[in-house]
């Protein structure tokens, strides 16, 4: 595999029945709690390997911290990252550490799948059905959080969301052989559906009425408490998007934001999506169809 279609992890052939899945994914905190930034950001490099249909085998810790860090909240964080790491199945298998004024944690990920069940985020097929099996709105409500706009039980639905693995989601989805499969993370619903659009040389029409979206997080859109990553995907995107007049401000901001540990979203025959989705929402209660693949149109996205 290349980089022409910005697929979420490398792949690497070993043999006929083996290949290499390798990513790696690294942040600063979007929590206070040091073990449960731990394990969002372990969740959030794993996710890159669910996306391609392969299970995580050996991870390794990539840990950045000030002199001034209290050692607990060091070995916090490592603890949260190692529970998640275990929880996925896979082992922790060192690392490397630094120190640098600001904390940032992840991990390089590696895990195994036979070749013909790589999962791309470029096989979109016309007619095919598009699920999502996590709510938005990660970016958003973190933000509001930093600035001490929501309490912390109002916050904590994002943080479960963005601590939960999608292994589960990711196991059901590979079971189908699903056309194109890909994570939602920084660049946001609109970023990722625009790389597979594009990369299948198809249109995606996304219904912006079906989306799932976190509790506050339209309150908060409304206000304009956007991170700015939010205004930077849109401005790459351009106008390689159609939003029907009826798509309001607040709600293309949402469908920008950048997501942590956001949802995986897939491409699928429409004779299989209404039993996968049943099985999604066993696992993942608020997973949604939000959209659908037709032939090339004027735009690589259509919003309506």
């Amino acid at each position: 595999m290349g980089f022409d279609t910005s697929d979420d992890a490398c792949v690497y052939r070993i043999s006929d029945d083996i290949a290499l899945v390798q990513t790696v994914d690294f942040f600063t905190p979007m929590v206070d709690d040091p073990y449960t930034f731990g394990q969002i950001a372990a969740a959030n490099a794993l996710s890159d390997v669910y996306a391609m249909g392969a299970s995580p085998t050996v991870a390794m810790n990539l840990l950045c911290y000030p002199t001034c860090l209290d050692q607990d909240a060091v070995q916090a964080i490592l603890a949260g990252g190692y529970d998640k790491v275990k929880e996925a199945g896979a082992i922790i298998a060192g690392g490397h550490t630094i120190q640098d004024p600001e904390p940032k944690y992840g991990l390089c990920v590696s895990g195994f799948i036979h070749p013909k069940k790589i999962l791309l985020n470029s096989g979109a097929k016309d007619g095919d059905c598009i699920i999502l099996t996590k709510p938005l709105g990660m970016g958003i409500l973190s933000t509001a959080a930093k600035a001490d706009l929501l309490t912390d039980e109002e916050f904590a639905p994002a943080v479960r969301s963005m601590a939960t693995l999608n292994r589960k989601t990711g196991e059901i989805i590979a079971s189908y052989l699903p056309n194109a499969c890909t994570d939602i993370t920084g660049f946001g619903l609109l970023g990722h559906a625009f790389e597979m659009a594009d990369g299948s040389k198809m249109t995606m029409r996304i219904f912006s009425k079906e989306l799932p979206i976190l509790d506050k997080t339209i309150d908060f859109a409304k206000m304009g408490i956007i991170p700015n990553g939010a205004y930077e995907n849109q401005k790459y995107l351009g106008d390689k998007i159609h939003f029907d007049n009826s798509v309001e401000r607040y709600m293309r901001d949402i469908m920008g934001d950048p997501q942590t540990s956001g949802g995986l979203m897939v491409s699928v025959a429409r004779k299989d999506a209404s039993e996968m989705l049943k099985r999604l929402q066993a696992v993942a209660p608020e997973t949604c169809i939000i959209g659908e693949v037709v032939s090339p149109q004027e735009k690589a996205l259509e919003v309506q």
